[in-house]
C-alpha cells in the first residue's frame, strides 16, 4: 500500500471511527468455546475436510484444524463452522508487514 493510501486510511479511521476489520480487510473471528467459529471478511474456501478448513484472506490465509468440522452456512464473506475446534492459525502473505 502506498504512503498516501495508509495516511488516507488512518485519517478515515480517525474521523469516522470505523472498525479496523473494515478498513484493512482483516478477518473478524468469533470463537464460542471450542464448538462454534464465525469468520467474516474471508475470500473463499481453499480446502475443507472434517479435520481441516483453509480460507483465503485479503492478505494471507486462515487454517482451522479440529475434529468433526462442518460448515454450517456460508453467506457472502461470512462463514460458520461447528465441530471441535483444535487450532486456528493465521498466515500472513509473504512480503506483507
Amino acid at each position: 500500500m502506498t504512503r498516501i493510501g495508509r495516511r488516507l486510511r488512518g485519517w478515515t479511521n480517525g474521523v469516522l471511527d470505523l472498525p479496523q476489520d473494515l478498513l484493512q480487510e482483516m478477518p473478524r473471528i468469533t470463537l464460542i468455546g471450542n464448538k462454534e467459529l464465525y469468520i467474516e471478511n474471508h475470500r473463499g474456501v481453499l480446502h475443507f475436510s472434517s479435520g481441516q478448513l483453509k480460507l483465503a484472506l485479503a492478505n494471507g490465509s486462515l487454517e482451522i484444524t479440529g475434529e468433526d468440522l462442518v460448515i454450517r452456512n456460508i453467506l457472502g464473506q461470512e462463514l460458520a463452522v461447528e465441530g471441535i475446534i483444535g487450532e486456528i492459525r493465521y498466515k500472513e502473505s509473504e512480503g506483507k508487514s
